[in-house]
């Protein structure tokens, strides 16, 4: 299985990113909004190439035979409690060492500690600790339960 931190799935009813019908929530993304997880809309400018590239990636890597899922790196951290990249590195390389991920270094940047939330999302996943919000058809993201807590054995 492949965890991706990036859109991988449009809004239902559009064609396109550029298709401009008005539709820009996936379900998942409108139940990230009922829990009060902050995220960019993928239709919004920077957002486009992210959820094309997402896409195309999940396209080769599922006719490869790949499972591929979408993760959310910030909504884990909002969960977990560890803090996002922009509340400082510090805090959220703290906050993942508190759930148990070793080998994290001072020099990692936002980017690699988000894509080490995303991978920890997966192994939680696969591991019956994290929830899909809306389906894979239509789009869907993996978070973890709210209810579960990181023990040292689980990583």
């Amino acid at each position: 299985m492949i965890a991706i931190d990036a859109p991988l799935n449009l809004p239902p009813g559009r064609k396109s990113i550029e298709d401009r019908n008005g539709v820009h929530f996936r379900p998942c993304d409108r139940e990230l909004l009922r829990r009060g997880i902050r995220f960019f809309p993928i239709t919004l400018g920077p957002m486009r190439l992210l959820t094309e590239r997402g896409i195309r990636l999940k396209r080769a890597l599922t006719t490869r035979g790949y499972t591929v899922v979408e993760v959310y790196p910030g909504a884990a951290q909002d969960i977990w409690k560890t803090g996002r990249k922009q509340d400082g590195l510090s805090r959220l390389r703290k906050g993942l060492q508190r759930l148990g991920v070793k080998g994290l270094h001072k020099k990692m940047n936002g980017d690699e500690l988000d894509a080490v939330t995303a991978a920890l999302v997966g192994q939680w996943f696969l591991r019956g600790k994290a929830e899909i919000l809306g389906n894979f058809r239509r789009g869907a993201i993996i978070i973890p339960y709210a209810k579960e807590t990181a023990s040292r054995h689980d990583l």
